[in-house]
């Protein structure tokens, strides 16, 4: 589904990359930010975690496998624009119910295609992410630059409060709106082969949490009752859970403090689990710091290191902002996991209390499933605090 239609990404440097338009009509700025999976497109555009951003793909051809309902990773896509080498022409997929550009111009994102996607990446891992304007409409290479300087900078904003739930629900895997198939065998849900047959009961904090994410949790045994980001920690002790997850999410950790207060009331009393998002709470909470990536770590082939148990896991990651490892030296963290590319931190436990986190994300939507365990540790640590043994 080619266009001619001509659309532009310029860059806050200057730099100019024309191509075809396809998606919306439509101008956007944004931080422009490359990922590196194979497949996984769909889950891609809906993680929430995106928002603000415009992704590239390293990939060369995508939307070969168009997009289905049950792929969703939230209510719809949450990026900003999307840019990639090649458009399929063709959708092969008999579960796809639209293709990629019919599905970005039904949600008003705009995209770009032929464009060399290899020396925008190279760009952005050299000179770092970028704040960037992409647009499928009229505009000259000045005005697309002026509006990408223009734009504010991911340091210091808050998009958590763009993408999270408006009130505390109860998550229903069984619910037609928000159940996978692929997790559990035809005719069966919470009660799937292998789910423990006791269910403890987290509260979830939805920072601009994924789907999947709760899906995993209650193949794991748990019952999830989400909470928005700005619920309080004497609201959370009210539901009385026997467990805490904290999601993954947009913009930068360190401009969030509502949530690390919320964070800290919570960590003396309850078994803690973070991803992403999380996992900088969770830093902050126990008085850390966060720091801003050169062009962060996205896609589902990050090497990732156990500095306990010398396992090498490979993960599925999107992140811009890491955890400082100097910073945890008097909180009663320590450092459990490290980037093997960039050695920063990948993960971190508490010394005492039943705390920990994972920079990267464990439901792997898309990914690996190395991390699948992380649900069956956060499982056995809250009946080990439930029996009185941590």
């Amino acid at each position: 589904m080619s266009t001619s239609k001509p659309g532009v990404l310029a860059l806050e440097d200057g730099s100019v990359f024309r191509g075809l338009a396809f998606g919306a009509d439509a101008t956007i700025a944004g931080e422009c930010v490359f990922n590196t999976s194979m497949t996984g497109y769909q889950e891609i555009l809906t993680d929430p975690s995106y928002f603000g951003q415009i992704v590239t793909m390293t990939a060369v051809q995508i939307g070969n496998y168009g997009l289905s309902p049950e792929d969703e990773e939230s209510s719809g896509p949450k990026c900003a624009g999307f840019v990639v080498r090649e458009v399929s022409p063709i959708v092969s997929n008999w579960r796809s119910r639209i293709s990629l550009p019919d599905y970005l111009r039904k949600h008003g994102i705009p995209g770009l295609s032929e464009i060399d996607t290899r020396a925008l990446t190279k760009k952005l891992r050299v000179d770092g992410a970028m704040k960037s304007c992409l647009s499928t409409l009229p505009i000259s290479d000045d005005e697309a630059i002026a509006r990408a300087r223009g734009w504010r900078d991911m340091a210091g904003s808050d998009y958590v409060k763009d993408v999270t739930c408006r009130e505390p629900y109860l998550w229903r895997g069984d619910a037609p709106e928000n159940h996978n198939p692929a997790y559990f065998p035809v005719g069966t849900t919470m009660n799937a082969p292998g789910v423990p047959a006791k269910k403890f009961r987290i509260a979830a904090f939805d920072y601009g949490a994924k789907h999947t994410i709760f899906r995993k949790l209650v193949r794991h045994g748990f019952e999830v009752q989400v909470f928005p980001a700005t619920a309080t920690h004497e609201q959370i002790r009210e539901h009385k859970p026997d467990g805490v997850f904290l999601s993954n999410g947009p913009g930068d950790p360190a401009a969030l403090p509502y949530i690390h207060k919320t964070v800290t009331g919570l960590i003396p009393d309850f078994p803690i689990f973070g991803i992403c998002l999380g996992h900088q709470m969770l830093t902050h909470a126990l008085g850390g710091t966060t720091f801003k990536l050169k062009f962060g770590h996205r896609g589902g082939n990050q090497p990732v290191k156990n500095l306990e148990t010398g396992k090498v896991s490979i993960t599925a990651q999107n992140h811009g902002f890491a955890t400082d490892p100097k910073s945890l030296e008097k909180t009663g963290a320590m450092v459990t996991e490290i980037n093997l590319n960039d050695q920063t931190v990948e993960g971190l436990r508490h010394k005492t209390l039943p705390i920990f986190s994972v920079q990267y994300h464990p439901e792997a939507a898309p990914g690996p499933n190395d991390a699948d365990p992380l649900f069956t540790d956060f499982y056995r640590m809250i009946e080990a605090r439930k029996a009185g043994k941590i």
